[in-house]
This record gives structure tokens, sequence and C-alpha cells, in this order.
């Protein structure tokens, strides 16, 4: 790794270093949230095509039971979060705004709400295939916030193999705690979803990169790897945006993503460790992916903890649950504040790709905004760029509405909008919402 990475830390060049603001949830056990009593499930909760509905309205369900199905292999079936009624089919608003079709599924409050729906197996002697299926049969996708569908990352393209599984550990977003939480208290589910994992996708070898400030985490983990396992713990630089797939490719295995391309094209495939932990819970007991763990904290909430929440439940009663300061009109961030996005109606649902509820008062968040003042070229966002872009050039252009220059001589879409050039900007930029309006135009140009 060289003389350099063995003094600091496995990590990658550039990036940014905000406060980490995890104090009042890291150590706290996960806590279960009370079943709402009426849910909203969004068909399109995932990459790729909606689910299909398979109920009607007034149909009862069992907790676990398929009620939408796989439209296609770029799709995944969602089972019910609780046992009740379906009150019907309807068009829901979503935390980006446009409304998008949804089941409304009304709890029956005097059920014990166990899970009814499973199909229990021996996945000993699956092939990669069956396997494949079976994790889309789970409805399993990404719990690190983009909601691909995991049995689409595992079924490798023709000509490409993959030799490693890079398991992302790192949550270096501030607040969420997520996934450290998982990490500690379920390790031994993690394991077990990436030795399914390594089956799935054909690895020989399995790397877990977990952030240095972690140290719990990494020694439940370890304590859970046998002698014969082919994964291996590896600790990384605590830095943001370290939990980016590219960033973790490099620097667990000083491997480079090429421009535009996908990590399976190096010979890596990427799962965040709260995927990990699903696959092993679910996958044995034939269960469907109808709950997740996500953080709520900020100073606007009186209880922050990691909860298990079954998807579909509504922010409102969320809030609820958790002291939801409401006095002063806060700003709710789903995800973390550096990439996630604001919502502005309560009645958005936890979905699938939710890992956290961030919720700031309005003064903290900025009620008034800053004043946006014009770029001093001081190179500060170029030095905190990870890809090694020029957000400063990028933001000229998108000024000028050169968005197709921005694509074909800048890269453009090599930026994930991890924010860390808006971070450092002293003129207060906008310029990851510049560079997501120019992807925008510049996908509707192609289209």
């Amino acid at each position: 790794m060289g003389m350099l990475s063995f003094l600091t830390g496995r990590t990658f060049p550039r990036g940014v270093h905000p406060p980490g603001l995890k104090e009042s949830t890291r150590d706290q056990a996960i806590r279960r949230l009370p079943f709402a009593p009426r849910l909203v499930l969004p068909l399109a909760q995932h990459f790729g095509k909606p689910s299909r509905p398979v109920v009607k309205r007034h149909q009862e369900v069992v907790r676990g039971q398929v009620i939408a199905e796989a439209d296609g292999f770029q799709s995944v079936p969602l089972h019910a979060p609780v046992t009740g009624v379906v009150e019907g089919i309807e068009l829901m608003p979503t935390a980006r705004g446009p409304k998008t079709e949804a089941i409304l599924l009304r709890t029956l409050p005097g059920d014990s709400q166990a899970v009814r729906w499973s199909s229990p197996r021996d996945l000993s002697g699956l092939s990669r295939e069956e396997l494949i299926r079976a994790i889309q049969a789970a409805g399993l996708v990404g719990q690190g916030g983009a909601a691909f569908p995991t049995h689409l990352k595992y079924a490798v393209p023709e000509g490409h193999r993959v030799d490693t599984l890079v398991v992302n550990g790192c949550e270096c977003e501030p607040y969420l705690t997520t996934d450290h939480r998982i990490m500690v208290e379920q390790a031994q589910e993690v394991l077990a979803g990436i030795r399914l994992a390594l089956r799935a996708v054909g690895a020989d070898q399995a790397l877990i990169g977990v952030e240095d400030d972690k140290p719990d985490a990494i020694a439940a983990l370890q304590a859970q790897i046998g002698p014969d396992d082919p994964i291996a713990v590896r600790k990384v630089k605590a830095k943001y945006p370290q939990g980016s797939e590219k960033m973790l490719i490099k620097a667990l295995l000083k491997r480079e993503v090429p421009s535009g391309g996908l990590p399976f094209q190096v010979g890596v495939v990427v799962n965040n460790a709260g995927t990990m932990a699903q696959l092993g819970r679910l996958l044995p007991l034939g269960e469907g992916l109808i709950e997740r763990v996500i953080t709520v904290a900020g100073p606007g909430v009186e209880r922050p903890g990691n909860y298990r929440v079954p998807v579909g439940t509504p922010l409102r009663y969320l809030l609820e649950h958790v002291g939801f300061r409401g006095d002063d009109a806060s700003h709710l961030i789903l995800g973390g504040p550096m990439m996630g996005n604001t919502v502005s109606s309560l009645d958005v649902p936890v979905t699938k790709a939710v890992s956290g509820l961030v919720v700031l008062p309005q003064a903290q968040a900025g009620a008034v905004p800053e004043p946006i003042h014009p770029c001093i070229r001081c190179g500060r966002c170029v030095e905190a760029c990870p890809v090694g872009l020029n957000p400063a050039e990028l933001g000229r252009l998108a000024a000028k509405r050169r968005y197709e220059t921005m694509q074909e001589r800048f890269h453009l879409s090599d930026c994930f909008e991890c924010g860390s050039c808006a971070y450092v900007c002293p003129a207060n930029i906008p310029l990851v919402q510049y560079f997501r309006i120019a992807k925008a135009l510049n996908r509707e140009r192609l289209s």
C-alpha cells in the first residue's frame, strides 16, 4: 500500500472532513418502531421498472406476502410489511416531488404481526443462477441509498469476471450510524450475507472496508470470520466520501473504475453492509424485504436513534414517535445532509432506499439562504473533488448553459454529487444543484 497508506490509513486522494455529528446515535442499540396504522408502499422503490401490483382494493394480506411482483429482470417484488387490508392503489407524493403509484395498506391492529409468508430453504445446493433468482424474489435492493436491485449487481455481463466483493461499511455521511449499528449488532448476519454474495457473484474474496473511527464494528466483524473464509476486514481512513464505491475500490484495491464505467469492469462488485445483513437473514428464511434500519437524528428530535421501521411508514408517524420538535418549521432530509434529499411533505413514506432522516431546525439549516458570490478562483473545490474534476469550470459552464461542453470536455457524468465542492466553496455557489440540472437537461436532449 506504500508508506503513506501505512501511516495515514487506506484512503483516496482529496475529499473533505465535515463534522461527524454521530454521538447521539452511534452507541444506542437498534429499537423497533411500532407499526403505523396505515402504510404507503410506492411501486417504484428501486432502480429499474416499478413492481406490478397483484392485489386489489379491500383484499386482506398477511405480513410478508407478495403484493406486487417483479415486472421483468430489472425489477423486484414488493412484500406486505404488515398484516392488513388494501385500501387502494393511488398516486401519492414522493421525496423527489412527482407523485407515483402506491399501494395503501391499513394495518390490522389486533394481529400479532408475525411474518406469515415465507418458505425456508436449504441454500447450499443452489447454483449461481438459482441464488440470483432467490435474491430477486426477496425484493432486495441496495440499503445504502441508491436502491439498485441486488440481483442485478450479481448478474455480471458476459466477458467480465468479478474476483472481489467489496463490502461498504464506511458510512461517512454526518449523523448516519445505521450501518455502524448493524455491523455491531448483526455481524453474524452480515457475514452470512457476504458468503452468499460471494457464491452469487462468483468472486474469490471479500474485503470489508470500515472506517477507523468504528473499532467496535471492526472487532464484531472479525470475530465472525472463520479461518477458511476468504473474507477480510480492512480499516480505511475516516473521510468523506470514503463510502462512495469508486473511492472505496481505490482505497482497498488501488483499482481505478474508468470514466463512465462501472465496478464490474475492474473485477469488483460493491455492496453496503446493511444489504449483506438483509441478504444473510432473509434468504435462508425465504422471506422478503419488509423493514429496514434507519437513523433518525438531528437537533429537531428528542429521541434520536436507530430504528427498525416497516417499509411504507409515513414520516409523520415516525416523527411522532421520536419526539419531533415541530414548534420551529423544520428542515427534513432523507439520507444524510451531504447527499440526501429534502422533503416538503410529512406524508412521504420510508422506502427501501431510506437510510436516515435528519431533522434540522430552520435556523440551523439556513432559513434565509446565504448570498451567492462570484467565483474567486481559489481552487478549493478542485482540491476537494474526489474524482478529480474541475467543479469551478463546470460551474462557469453551467452559468452559460453550455451543458454539452460540461459532459463532452469536462466529464460531468463522473460527478456523483457528493457535495464536497459546495461544502468548501467560500462563495456559497450551489455547484451540485447546477450539475444536477445540467445532467437532467443532457439526458432529456439524448432521449
